[in-house]
């Protein structure tokens, strides 16, 4: 639920100038298994999805998260955007004897090319379609992941699903429980943050009243803060504010340079305090890139963004007849292109660069499909583009004709996608993201009669 690589950031700058960086690159991989951050775990509960007010009551309370899949872990090159799932658990539900769905949702997304990153808040009783299994809320990707023994449990069915939702690679999640937040957020003295607004959070021990203004909180209240979703009106949506909040407030406090005397001091006992708690398929050495990255980009080119009424949510039922929240995918994507895509070509960051640049980084393999009646324009438009420095593949004729043109999103290429949506003058509702890692393209370009009746070619 909290930006679990904030966390890891705060342990690993420690590290970094405690020395003991050598010794855990040497020895631990972050992922599921042996010399993992977290214990895996396997489920030999029920497998099928719960709904409303029921739980899964699983044969061992220990057995609820597989480790990830052999070789799941990516290569970043240094360069690339990177998309992270960072998942929140509450680990009291498998000690009550629970399996547990993901808590909230965030995606953080950092550009090394532009120096920007964002984060996206997904609902948690969004209504998905979960590869294999259905709708349901997506928050149940986790359990269903876990219950029915999958390669990678539930984060990585967790991961193709927001993958699938988004229209984006996931490249690597990270999940953190309470109890491992809480303690880090003790370790490093307290967070101190703004309080919008007075507020009656719930903490175990009994109910506690925030006052607006600065405050330096314990782990418990923090976690309350960011968890409480009943004493506002804006809900779930509310919430998703907050730990937004949260996350700043950890990113500000761990990379000023006044914090590093104390993670210096405390990192021993941070990392023995949290090991337990963090799950990833990031490497060490991975969490050391991006840590050193994150600490260089300007809060300023942070953009945030939380999927919600009143454009991109509209409230329904399932078919059970509980409360769920009903995608709008236009405006969905909208929101996900400016979290994603807004350091793109034609972006302030990127014209401070040379976006001709970053298009050729990304290397993106284009299709383009004629959907006019006029023969040949695809070859014409294929060499326009390819004298600009795309990669065309392949050309092909569409399905039929085409007023407009319409681009096709099957793996990002943020900024090549963006490129070709403004030269196309292609609108948001013909621009169709079916991601599909597998695709033999990144980007089909459909061109329409729009674009053979008048473009730039000569």
């Amino acid at each position: 639920m909290i930006l679990a690589i904030c966390v890891v950031l705060g342990i690993v700058a420690a590290f970094l100038l405690y020395n003991f960086t050598l010794n855990f690159v040497k020895n631990y991989n972050i992922t599921g298994g042996a010399g993992s951050i977290a214990p895996s775990f396997t489920y030999n509960g029920p497998t099928t999805a719960p709904v409303a007010g029921q739980t899964a009551v699983p044969t061992s309370a220990a057995n609820l998260i597989q480790a990830p899949a052999e070789n799941e872990t990516k290569p970043w090159d240094g360069v690339s955007r990177v998309n992270v799932l960072i998942m929140g658990l509450d680990y009291r539900d498998y000690i009550a004897g629970d399996i547990p769905r993901s808590d909230s949702m965030i995606v953080l997304t950092i550009d090394p090319l532009t120096m920007t990153a964002g984060m996206l808040s997904i609902p948690r009783n969004m209504w998905v379609d979960i590869p294999g299994f259905d709708y349901n809320q997506i928050n149940t990707a986790y359990f269903l992941g876990a219950a029915n023994h999958l390669p990678g449990g539930g984060p990585v069915l967790a991961t193709k699903t927001v993958e699938e939702f988004l229209g984006i690679p996931i490249d690597y999640y990270a999940e953190i429980d309470f109890s491992a937040f809480t303690k880090f957020i003790d370790d490093m003295g307290g967070l101190t943050i703004y309080i919008h607004h007075k507020i009656t959070v719930d903490p175990i021990g009994g109910k506690v009243t925030l006052q607006k203004g600065v405050q330096n909180l314990p782990g418990s209240l923090i976690l309350a803060y960011a968890r409480d979703r009943d004493s506002t009106a804006g809900g779930d949506f509310d919430r998703a504010a907050r730990q937004q909040e949260v996350i700043m407030a950890i990113r500000d406090q761990t990379v000023n340079l006044h914090m590093l005397p104390t993670l210096i001091a405390q990192s021993p006992k941070m990392y023995n305090d949290i090991a337990s708690g963090i799950h990833t398929n990031l490497t060490l050495e991975q969490i050391i890139q991006l840590a050193l990255l994150a600490e260089k980009i300007p809060p300023e080119n942070i953009k945030q963004g939380i999927i919600g009424p009143p454009k991109q949510i509209t409230l329904g039922k399932s078919p059970e007849g509980y409360d769920v929240v009903i995608p709008v995918p236009d405006q969905i994507r909208l929101l996900t292109n400016q979290i994603f895509t807004a350091s793109g070509p034609l972006s302030p960051a990127a014209r401070s660069s040379d976006p001709l640049s970053l298009i050729k980084t990304e290397a993106a393999r284009i299709q383009i499909q004629n959907g006019t009646t006029t023969p040949g324009i695809a070859s014409r438009t294929a060499d326009y583009l390819k004298s600009e420095g795309l990669n065309i593949i392949e050309q092909a004729n569409a399905d039929g004709v085409y007023s407009s043109s319409n681009l096709i999103i099957y793996t990002g290429k943020p900024y090549t996608a963006n490129a070709l949506a403004n030269l196309f003058h292609i609108p948001s509702a013909n621009i169709i993201n079916r991601y599909n890692p597998d695709s033999p393209y990144d980007l089909t370009l459909i061109v329409g009669n729009d674009w053979a009746q008048k473009n730039p070619m000569p």
